[in-house]
């Protein structure tokens, strides 16, 4: 679980978190949705401590994120961007060095690598580089990497960003597994349609703070829209009902 409460954060002259308040349930896909500059980027940078706020509080499966960094960051698999793979490595390889980075020793590395790539069935190109691999193999590869070591929570920003249709609907299948095994499962995005087809609870963000939180289908209703487009432009262009 991943609670977020009033946090502020500024950068230069910018106010990027202006209260920004939220919470993402284990067992469900929470999508963070807002346009460019709103500021999600900013909070999953906070999450994963890369960014400290300047006031309020974030928390990890309990652990807060400013004062038991560690233990936070370990209840958190990031998905990296598939192109930044080091290509002279095998998945294997590739997965084994993050388990370690992670905590795990040698052995136990080891056999949840092999545990995960038969999960992603990627038993065939496990012990291949990955250089010359397709968007869909590097996807898998990234996301491999990212729950390895067996985090409660997955968080991506903007994952399906440069996939080509096949890889965008493998990522989307791969999420929605991840969610039945009871992850919770955190995204951020600006495509309305990944948003509607996947998350179970949406996080609309405007300037830095939460404007509306709910399924697709509540925020239709509280707005009288019949699409999540056109709830989404009507919620970020009033003040309406700030929500936590």
């Amino acid at each position: 679980m991943i609670r977020v409460n009033d946090l502020y954060k500024t950068i230069g002259q910018v106010k990027a978190l202006n209260g920004l308040s939220f919470h993402a349930d284990n067992g469900t896909i929470t999508g963070l949705l807002g346009p460019n500059g709103a500021g999600k980027t900013t909070c999953l940078r906070t999450l994963l401590g890369l960014l400290k706020a300047d006031s309020g509080s974030a928390s990890i499966d309990g652990f807060d994120i400013a004062r038991q960094t560690q233990q936070a960051r370990q209840q958190i698999g990031l998905f990296p961007d598939p192109f930044g793979l080091y290509e002279r490595l095998t998945p294997r390889e590739y997965v084994q060095f993050f388990a370690e980075l992670n905590g795990m020793s040698s052995q136990a590395a080891k056999l949840a690598t092999a545990q995960v790539l038969s999960l992603l069935r990627m038993d065939e190109i496990a012990d291949r580089r990955c250089q010359g691999f397709s968007q869909g193999q590097r996807m898998k590869t990234a996301l491999a990497q990212a729950i390895v070591h067996k985090p409660t929570n997955i968080v991506l920003d903007e994952p399906t960003r440069g996939l080509d249709v096949m890889s965008t609907r493998v990522l989307r299948e791969l999420l929605l597994t991840l969610k039945q095994q009871g992850h919770c499962v955190l995204f951020s995005s600006h495509v309305m349609q990944e948003v509607a087809a996947l998350c179970d609870q949406v996080v609309v963000m405007a300037k830095g703070r939460v404007v509306a939180q709910g399924s697709p289908a509540e925020l239709c209703a509280r707005t009288g829209k019949n699409s999540l487009e056109d709830a989404f432009i009507t919620l970020i262009g009033t003040d309406e009902g700030i929500a936590a």
